[in-house]
């Protein structure tokens, strides 16, 4: 435990302190994060098939990581938009997404206390990588996101991909300096609002190969997103918000201006009115900003499970007395 590990940077000292103080990382996990963190552009270029090199490299990764999520399913961009490159094989394993509302998101990037905790299965459905450890939350990174930079024709601005808290904030600043910056809190909240405005989706991301922890906030679209293109090709690799919207028929004009905007493909005008297909409907709330008319809001389905509020969880965690 007190080794020093001469000749390696500091952040790199530090993940691999921070490693050893995780239950269950084995050194394979270690290295299959080093791996991500390290070459993100060439991990997700090659996981979302984009990459060159992605058929030879995707079924080796496959058999080193243990990876249950390689699909090669055909499939297309109902909207037409860049969908060209969804059948090709994903081999992104456990790198699993939690849709948060605007709110939620800003939440998770305005803590200014450490946070320990671990989130139920109701939150997080995924049997590893369910952990809030956040060591200086207000040390957030804004980066280039890989998904976006390896598409030909990206989504821009590049720079929304938010890493939170320490190791991670701290590596990504130390290994990639072309593609990063750091930034305040309150920077952060004007990147989530900007996306939110662009019809973008918020995700949590955890990934048991980051320490098995929250690690990320990503702005994502379907056209860009690997974790969108593989959940939409059967691999379930995002979890519901655990709200869907509705529509007030009583307010709803059938305008459509709000379908456009729906990345999971889950709003359609007929006769009229805004239909919701609650089956694809994640609850990111993306729709409910865009109604000019307040028509859609927001409502719980307890069967998609309870939504991700750090608050609560550090509620939770609060003492009770006697």
């Amino acid at each position: 435990m007190g080794r020093t590990f001469p000749g390696l940077r500091p952040s790199t000292r530090a993940s691999i302190r921070e490693s050893r103080k995780t239950s269950g990382y084995r050194f394979l996990d270690f290295l299959h994060g080093y791996v991500y963190a390290r070459w993100p552009y060439f991990y997700i270029g090659v996981g979302t098939g984009e990459h060159r090199f992605a058929r030879l490299i995707a079924p080796l990764a496959s058999r080193l990581w243990g990876d249950q999520n390689v699909s090669r399913k055909p499939a297309s961009d109902p909207r037409g938009k860049r969908g060209e490159s969804a059948g090709k094989s994903v081999f992104a394993e456990t790198y699993h997404g939690k849709v948060v509302p605007l709110s939620g998101a800003k939440e998770l990037v305005t803590i200014n206390t450490d946070v320990t905790g671990t989130f139920s299965e109701k939150v997080i459905p995924y049997a590893r990588a369910r952990e809030i450890v956040l060591k200086n939350p207000d040390h957030i990174v804004a980066l280039d996101c890989p998904c976006r930079a390896s598409r030909q024709n990206p989504c821009l601005p590049l720079d929304v991909c938010l890493i939170v808290g320490e190791p991670f904030a701290a590596f990504m600043l130390e290994h990639h300096p072309e593609r990063t910056r750091s930034i305040t809190q309150a920077e952060a909240v004007e990147i989530l609002k900007a996306e939110d405005a662009r019809g973008h989706v918020h995700h949590a991301f955890f990934k048991d190969a980051m320490l098995g922890r929250f690690y990320a906030i990503c702005n994502c679209c379907s056209c860009c997103c690997g974790a969108m293109q593989a959940h939409r090709n059967g691999n379930p690799m995002l979890a519901s918000s655990g709200y869907v919207s509705s529509v007030d028929d009583s307010a709803c004009i059938g305008c459509g201006k709000c379908a456009p905007f729906c990345q999971f493909h889950a709003l359609d005008v007929r006769e009229g009115r805004n239909h919701v297909d609650t089956s694809a409907c994640m609850g990111c709330g993306i729709c409910v900003n865009r109604c000019e008319q307040n028509a859609v809001r927001l409502v719980r389905d307890h069967s998609r499970g309870e939504p991700l509020s750090i608050r609560d969880l550090m509620a939770a965690a609060l003492p009770t007395g006697n």
